[in-house]
């Protein structure tokens, strides 16, 4: 098993379930892949920079890769922060 690389931040579009929230895919060098499962969530609602706010951070499995995909409340917006190529 490789291990999840960190990455730059890089703005990805993420398609969510409408009543949890969680991801359903993502799109991953412009297709858009299925998330398989969801590893971890973590919620940063107790320590944030003050500048960016609270945000939720879900390791998931997609068919080309294990990602680290954060949500920022504030500015809604999701980011790709790590990577392991399948």
């Amino acid at each position: 098993m490789k291990a999840i690389v960190r990455t730059k931040p890089t703005e990805v579009e993420v398609h969510v379930g409408w009543l949890d929230g969680r991801p359903r895919s993502v799109v991953l060098e412009g297709q858009r892949a299925p998330v398989l499962s969801i590893a971890q969530i973590r919620d940063e609602l107790a320590a944030y920079p003050a500048d960016r706010g609270p945000r939720r951070i879900f390791d998931v499995t997609t068919p080309q890769a294990r990602v680290r995909l954060s949500f920022e409340r504030r500015r809604k917006r999701w980011t790709l922060e790590a990577l392991e190529a399948a």
